[in-house]
């Protein structure tokens, strides 16, 4: 098999891989703890408002709802965690692919915490970093866990991907 295949196809099981533990961690919390995972299907709604050119919004969460916006959020979060996974892969190197370690995994996973800090609190009307969300600490902490899970699994999942291929 051409070797660029054989990396792009293990690249994007651990991107669908580390986004199933971001998920499994939101339901270890939600059943344990009875702390609330994300609303994937607000990513959705955000992502159906895109062509009519809105891309910002006072209060997301009160914006009509739209049709299939689950579906399209649900498909688009895992398409960025394979998207992030595809950064990492090649951010480190493909040598990661064969000898997989933790610490870049988790600290990478920790950095994408931005992308919901700077990009989509604000355009969900939560301002920078959840700053307007009624328990700004709550979310900030909420979603920092969320993405080191997520470096967790960049790192499991590059394990199982590598035992076996």
């Amino acid at each position: 098999m051409n070797e660029l295949l054989l990396i792009s196809i293990k690249t994007i099981l651990i991107g669908l891989g580390a986004t199933l533990t971001f998920d499994l961690w939101a339901l270890l919390l939600k059943y344990a703890f009875n702390i609330a995972p994300s609303d994937i299907c607000v990513v959705g709604r955000w992502i159906c408002y895109m062509p009519a050119g809105i891309f910002r919004h006072a209060n997301l969460r009160t914006a009509t709802l739209r049709s299939s916006e689950c579906l399209i959020g649900w498909s688009a979060h895992y398409l960025i965690g394979t998207m992030f996974a595809i950064t990492f892969v090649t951010l480190v190197g493909e040598n990661w692919l064969h000898q997989p370690k933790l610490l870049p995994a988790l600290l990478f996973g920790v950095v994408t915490v931005l992308a919901p800090f700077l990009i989509m609190h604000p355009a969900f009307g939560l301002g920078l970093a959840a700053a307007k969300s009624p328990n700004p600490t709550q979310a900030r902490v909420r979603s920092l866990m969320n993405h080191a899970a997520f470096g967790c699994g960049l790192y499991l999942f590059g394990l199982l991907v590598k035992q076996v291929t």
